[in-house]
């Protein structure tokens, strides 16, 4: 991966708490280190296919002009949120120095960094009341309507029968890959956001479920959070996971196990069999 770099960008604009900073511009300062794919671009030495930092530093002063926000750390996050959006960028630090901050000492600037990083995530969906297959198209369809996600594959519906000894009726379940720039628990809250619009009720655990989003692997990461484990907890040993998983990413590696998903499904259906 490769980089292009910008320094001091200096844009006039009005963000800030005090009445005086809405109405009165004062200097706000960038500084950007933007990873993407220019191999192309080095080769051909053809702008298309590279990043146009001219382009993407007025789109910055105009984001910047024509917004108002009491805290760098917003302005920051959404001008980086912003290019992200845009361009095909894979990761972006992005600094923003306010040197004129109303603090009665010597100082140089006050600063913010906002980093934001696509890494592949794979999801596990299931439906078993209702109509199924509705209730997982409406899903994915929600995953691509949110502007920090793209949705990369989805694998065929797979019928199963309930797992866990609660639930009565059988799934459908699915698996999806999906690039994001949001963090982990950002995620977890978008999938929640999206099972409660279908009513997914909570009450029983293993329950008859009108809509189950599970994150299985967030890129490489291994997590083990209050309210949220990565890779998925016991996800090897159920094959209305791997099934999927392995139509979409056979060689996905598991970063706990170190092994291919083709791999850890063919040792289930052989402790199966």
């Amino acid at each position: 991966m490769t980089k292009i770099c910008f320094k001091n960008l200096e844009i006039q604009a009005c963000h800030g708490v005090l009445p005086e900073e809405k109405t009165n511009r004062q200097p706000f300062v960038f500084d950007g280190e933007i990873e993407y794919d220019f191999i192309q671009a080095a080769l051909t030495d053809n702008l298309a296919h590279t990043l146009d930092y001219g382009e993407l530093m007025l789109d910055i002063h105009k984001f910047c002009t024509e917004n108002s926000f009491d805290l760098i750390e917003t302005l920051c996050y959404r001008s980086a949120d912003m290019l992200m959006q845009k361009y095909p960028i894979r990761k972006i630090t992005l600094t923003v120095k306010k040197p004129q901050a109303p603090v009665s000492l010597p100082f140089e600037d006050v600063s913010v960094c906002a980093t934001l990083e696509r890494r592949d995530v794979y999801l596990s969906l299931g439906s078993n009341i209702g109509d199924r297959q509705a209730m997982l198209d409406g899903a994915i369809a929600e995953l691509e309507r949110n502007p920090a996600i793209q949705v990369l594959k989805v694998s065929a519906p797979y019928e199963n029968p309930p797992y866990g000894g609660v639930a009565q009726f059988p799934f459908i379940n699915t698996a999806a890959k999906i690039s994001t720039y949001l963090s982990p628990d950002q995620l977890l809250q978008t999938v929640r956001n999206i099972e409660e619009k279908a009513h997914r009720n909570r009450q029983t655990r293993w329950g008859d479920r009108t809509l189950d989003i599970d994150i299985i692997f967030f890129g490489n990461e291994i997590i083990d959070a209050d309210g949220l484990t990565v890779p998925h907890v016991d996800y090897y040993n159920r094959d209305f996971v791997l099934i999927p998983m392995n139509e979409i990413a056979p060689d996905f590696v598991c970063p706990l196990y170190r092994k291919r998903i083709s791999q850890l499904l063919k040792e289930l259906n052989d402790r199966k069999n």
